[in-house]
């Protein structure tokens, strides 16, 4: 808690977060970069008038932030920590921290963004969803925006068949846009909601070109379902190609003003996609190497299954062959599993995202079952 307070005290002061950057990188943790004093604040780029609430920070809002932190599922995430999500932290303009409700591991999961208007038609809808459940059930966790329109739809589609990853530009204490008050508790249960603004933060219109970069820069690519010519669909495409990441465009009808966004992106070099395959084709191999990563970064072995067996360089322990006689082809949930194997829930997340990286076993909706 003392580190989670001395960077919520960084953060609370205002300072850009460049320069918390480089203050967390001189010093290797909040409680020391906090420590270090006004002379290197200021060789780290801290202005005079951040100091004050570095000495003297509000109280009021620190312990609001703590309230916010001590409830189950909530989390806080530096720039200093090794969790920190590689593809994000590629990024020139990475936060220096990261407020989660939700599983954070999904923040190190292949990701895919899809992203479009506010104002679709039904087809764009339909196509949103059936993209959302694509991806979803081919293992990507599927990343967007939680605004109203494609958003909505691809979250939807992707909590049918997987899990999905939120960005929004407000603190997580908040709901926007009201209406998708559901929406935000499922993501919540079943997948990640992501802020860089502490609690309390309003959902102002500045902040949500800004949240872009961060659903841009946590993905592998950036699908753009029906967007206007001006639109912040078409910000956070440009923001995924600056950043190295692949952009694919679904090209609509010619009357579809909503179509001109899509069709723009693609004059200017955008792969143009008619189904959620072709993305997947461009995208494996970089699932693959991020899926490597993440196993290397939990310790876990890649393994393949024969029969009842875990097949791997050592024999499987005691716990991965309960594990795995627990699961069977009907859906069942970690509690269940828990029950059945008297694993922790830490050693069963843990097995479990092994088993689901190599394909072993799929999720849905929070339920566990073995491939075919």
């Amino acid at each position: 808690m003392e580190h989670a307070l001395a960077l919520l005290t960084l953060i609370r002061s205002g300072a850009p977060a460049a320069v918390l950057r480089c203050l967390l990188d001189s010093h290797g943790d909040p409680v020391r970069a906090l420590a270090a004093g006004p002379s290197a604040w200021r060789a780290a780029g801290l202005r005079e008038s951040h100091f004050g609430l570095l000495h003297r920070p509000n109280r009021q809002l620190l312990d609001g932030d703590l309230d916010w932190l001590a409830m189950p599922g909530h989390h806080l995430l530096g720039w200093h920590s090794p969790d920190y999500p590689s593809l994000l932290r590629s990024i020139s303009s990475a936060p220096a921290a990261l407020f989660i409700t939700g599983d954070p591991n999904l923040l190190w999961y292949a990701q895919i963004a899809v992203v479009g208007t506010r104002r679709p038609s039904a087809g764009g809808l339909d196509m949103a969803r059936k993209f959302g459940e694509t991806f979803a059930g081919s293992g990507l966790v599927v990343t967007s925006g939680l605004a109203e329109g494609i958003d909505t739809a691809t979250h939807q589609g992707a909590l049918a068949k997987g899990r999905t990853l939120a960005v929004v530009g407000c603190g997580l204490d908040r709901v926007y846009p009201a209406s998708n008050a559901g929406l935000f508790a499922a993501i919540a249960e079943n997948g990640a909601i992501v802020s860089e603004h502490p609690s309390g933060t309003a959902p102002l219109r500045q902040h949500f070109p800004s949240r872009n970069r961060l659903i841009a820069g946590l993905a592998l690519g950036t699908v753009v379902i029906e967007a206007a010519e001006r639109s912040g669909a078409l910000i956070t495409a440009r923001l995924a190609a600056e950043a190295g990441r692949e952009v694919f465009a679904v090209p609509g009808s010619i009357h579809n003003p909503m179509a001109r966004g899509c069709h723009r992106l693609i004059r200017q070099g955008a792969s143009l996609i008619e189904s959620p395959g072709e993305v997947l084709e461009t995208l494996s191999p970089m699932a693959r190497e991020l899926a490597d990563s993440l196993r290397s970064r939990l310790g876990l072995e890649s393994c393949v299954v024969e029969g009842s067996k875990i097949a791997s360089g050592t024999p499987p322990g005691p716990g991965e062959a309960r594990l795995l006689d627990a699961l069977g082809h009907d859906p069942v949930g970690l509690d269940q599993l828990q029950q059945r194997t008297g694993l922790t829930v830490s050693a069963l997340s843990a097995m479990l995202l092994g088993m689901e990286l190599d394909g072993l076993i799929s999720l849905s909706e929070g339920r566990y079952s073995r491939r075919s």
